[in-house]
């Protein structure tokens, strides 16, 4: 029996990231796009060893970018001098793009801030590809808290 498998399902090419009014550009790599539920557990003194579990706090992981460094880096530097010393919580949004360059899947970001920037494997001597990494912290992409 054939598999009928959506190609956009498999394929995770580039994501888009966009934060406020900047385009932050296409990256290879996004790790941290996950959330966790802190559980409450409850056991009442007149109910043996039964307990009940209730959901506490949504946790979430920040999220680590990853690119090779490129043109789109100065957009980066950009936005984050635009933060430096006066920062605020911002919203922003990463998009899984498919290989037509449609949308598959967007994570709307809340109360972002940068944590960490860094360009790293300058070596004159070898050809390897500079990385650049940007990481953030945020409040979730869950529609969990909204009123």
């Amino acid at each position: 029996m054939p598999l009928n498998v959506d190609s956009t399902l498999a394929l995770a090419n580039r994501f888009a990231v966009h934060i406020e009014s900047y385009d932050l550009g296409s990256w290879t790599q996004v790790q941290g796009l996950d959330v966790q539920w802190k559980m409450a557990e409850y056991r009442a003194g007149d109910a043996g060893n039964d307990r009940w579990f209730f959901p506490g706090f949504t946790e979430y992981t920040p999220i680590k970018l990853t690119r090779a460094a490129c043109s789109e880096s100065a957009v980066v530097r950009n936005w984050l001098s635009s933060n430096s010393f006066k920062m605020k919580a911002q919203t922003g949004n990463i998009v899984l793009m498919d290989p037509s360059n449609q949308p598959v899947v967007t994570w709307n970001l809340r109360r972002l801030i940068p944590v960490k920037w860094s360009i790293a494997g300058f070596e004159a001597g070898q050809s390897k590809v500079a990385l650049e990494t940007l990481e953030l912290q945020h409040l979730g992409f869950l529609d969990d808290d909204q009123a």
